[in-house]
C-alpha cells in the first residue's frame, strides 16, 4: 500500500502529509484487518508492554499532571477526554487523580477494558471529536493520534468546540524529519523508515505543529520534546534494523530520565526537553495549548 502513496508538504502550515489522502474506507479496512488484528502494533501484547513499563509511563502521567495544574486556574471536578484513548492507562492515572475521565477509540476489546476500569469509554473511528453528546471538557489529550487523522485540521477545530473557556488540549506526536533522524537514515543508508501510510498519514515538528494551532486560533503554553532515540543511531546503534537493540537503547532513556529524577534534577530534564523542541529534535514532540 506505501507505494500507492507520496509525501507532500502541506502549503498552509508546513507540515508533511500523505498524498492522495487515502479514502475512509481504505483507512477503516487497514486499521480492521492490519493494525487491530496483529501483534505488530495493537492488541493485548501492547497492554503488556505498558504494564510492563508502568513506572516509565507513571512518570510521563505525572509530568503531564504536573503541567495541567500550573496552566490551569480550575482544581477540582476536572474533566478529560481522551481521543484514541487505547488501553487507557493514562485516563486510569488521572482518574486516580479525580479527574472525571472519558475517551474513545475504534477498538473495541480496549474500550471494554476500560469500561471495566470505571472509564467512561466508546467506540468510535476517529473521523469526529463530538462523540459525548456536545459535552464540553477542561482537557482533551491526544496522545500518538494526530499523525493517524485524515483531516487534522478538521479535528483540531471540533476540538475547539468540545473545550471550555480556557480549557487545555495536550498533543503529543512522532517528531519526525527532524536532523537526528535523517542523518541516521543516511549513516545506515536505509529509507526514511518513519513514513509508514496508511497508519501516519501526518508527520510533524514542533514548528509545523505550532504553527498549526496558533493559525486555528490557539495558544501556545508550552512545547517539549522526549528523549532523542535517533542519537544511537548516529552512535552507530542501528536499533531500527535490530529490535533488541532498540530494547537497550530504550533502556538506557529510562536510565537517564530516572536517574535525573532521583537525584534532583527533573527541572533540568524538563529544561532539556524543551530546549530540544526548540531545537526541533526529540523522537516526539509535545504541545500544551489553550482555546
Amino acid at each position: 500500500m506505501k507505494n500507492k502513496y507520496l509525501i507532500k508538504k502541506n502549503k498552509k502550515f508546513g507540515f508533511y502529509q500523505i498524498s492522495p489522502t487515502p479514502s475512509k474506507e481504505d483507512v477503516d479496512k487497514y486499521y480492521e484487518e492490519e493494525f487491530y488484528s496483529t501483534k505488530k502494533y495493537f492488541n493485548n501484547s501492547s497492554l503488556k508492554v505498558q504494564l510492563e513499563d508502568k513506572e516509565f509511563f507513571d512518570s510521563r502521567w505525572k509530568n503531564m499532571y504536573s503541567k495541567f495544574n500550573s496552566f490551569s486556574k480550575k482544581k477540582k471536578n476536572i474533566s478529560m477526554l481522551d481521543v484514541g484513548c487505547g488501553w487507557a492507562q493514562s485516563l486510569i492515572y488521572f482518574k486516580n487523580k479525580g479527574y472525571k475521565c472519558y475517551g474513545f477509540d475504534p477498538s473495541k476489546e480496549a474500550v471494554e477494558y476500560a469500561l471495566k476500569k470505571n472509564i467512561a469509554a466508546k467506540q468510535s473511528f476517529l473521523e469526529g471529536m463530538n462523540v459525548f453528546g456536545n459535552k464540553k471538557f477542561d482537557i482533551v489529550t491526544l496522545v500518538n493520534v494526530l499523525e493517524h487523522l485524515r483531516d487534522p485540521v478538521k479535528a483540531l477545530v471540533q476540538i475547539k468546540n468540545i473545550l471550555k473557556p480556557g480549557g487545555i488540549i495536550f498533543i503529543d506526536v512522532p517528531n519526525d524529519f527532524n536532523d537526528f533522524q535523517i542523518v541516521g537514515a543516511k549513516v545506515h543508508k536505509m529509507k526514511n523508515w518513519w513514513i509508514a501510510p496508511p497508519r501516519h498519514l501526518n508527520y510533524f515538528s514542533n514548528k509545523t505543529l505550532s504553527k498549526l494551532l496558533k493559525s486555528l486560533g490557539y495558544k501556545i503554553l508550552l512545547s517539549e520534546a522526549s528523549f532523542p532515540i535517533e542519537m544511537f543511531l548516529l552512535f552507530n546503534d542501528n536499533y531500527v534494523l535490530n529490535r533488541n537493540l532498540g530494547k537497550k537503547c530504550h533502556k538506557k532513556r529510562i536510565f537517564f530520565e530516572k536517574n535525573l529524577i532521583k537525584f534532583g534534577k527533573e527541572n533540568v530534564l524538563n529544561k532539556f526537553y524543551q530546549a530540544l523542541a526548540k531545537l526541533n529534535l526529540g523522537r516526539q514532540v509535545s504541545i500544551y495549548a489553550k482555546k
